[in-house]
């Protein structure tokens, strides 16, 4: 924070300042009051941090451009004990985030309802107008980065690896994909010189059984379409 300091201690019908401080630069004195006079420069946050639960399926739009945008509904829940009953109390409350470009492309691949997932991003407010011709503003998270949280498995996404942390960015590389940059590359180009090439390693034994068809979700958003209130 920055201020721009000025001003003069004066008495409050501007007779002459209190002894010892009539050249201090840095007060103003008015009535009862001193205060620091001037600019404070102070820059503005818009930041939104979601960690939730997809109540349904990711809504996709596709642009006459090619570009693609994904609206997902999250819901977040808070816990309490009420004073009262001594009973737990919670509420849920549902968040609507928009993914766009390449996180957009991201979202329709891996999330599924009830997937959990970690979102960074910024509030916007549009305005539109429904069918009977009334304008309505809805307030909306655009979100900047992603993560993918708990396990893959039934959401459509990759499992295992080094390259499973399930990271997304919109601009810039880092754990997976991202908007403005190549994410999870492959190794760099080999040296100038020469060298024997090491022996092969032994192939790999055939899996035990095959892999079995994802459980039924149990994260509880299995039947959470209705209860989402837009």
């Amino acid at each position: 924070m920055a201020a721009s300091l000025v001003g003069a201690f004066q008495e409050p019908g501007g007779g002459a300042p209190p002894a010892g401080i009539g050249h201090n630069p840095r007060f103003s004195f008015s009535s009862s009051f001193i205060y620091l006079s001037g600019a404070v420069h102070m820059a503005s946050v818009n930041k939104v941090i979601v960690v939730g639960n997809l109540g349904r399926d990711p809504e996709m739009r596709t642009f006459p451009s090619g570009d693609q945008v994904a609206n997902v509904t999250v819901a977040t829940t808070d816990r309490w004990k009420d004073k009262q009953s001594g009973e737990m109390r919670e509420a849920t409350e549902w968040h609507r985030i928009v993914f766009n470009g390449r996180l957009a492309e991201i979202a329709g691949q891996y999330l599924r309802k009830g997937s959990q997932v970690y979102v960074e991003g910024s509030l916007r407010t549009r305005k539109w107008t429904d069918k009977d011709g009334i304008e309505k503003y809805t307030t909306e998270i655009r979100a900047d980065q992603m993560q993918m949280l708990g396990s893959r498995q039934g959401q459509g996404g990759p499992s295992g690896g080094p390259e499973d942390d399930g990271g997304y960015s919109q601009g810039g590389g880092g754990g997976g994909y991202s908007q403005g940059g190549n994410g999870g590359g492959g190794g760099g180009g080999g040296g100038g010189g020469y060298a024997p090439r090491a022996p092969a390693a032994a192939p790999r034994a055939p899996s035990a059984a095959p892999r079995q068809a994802p459980a039924k979700s149990s994260t509880g958003f299995d039947d959470m379409d209705d209860d989402i209130p837009f």
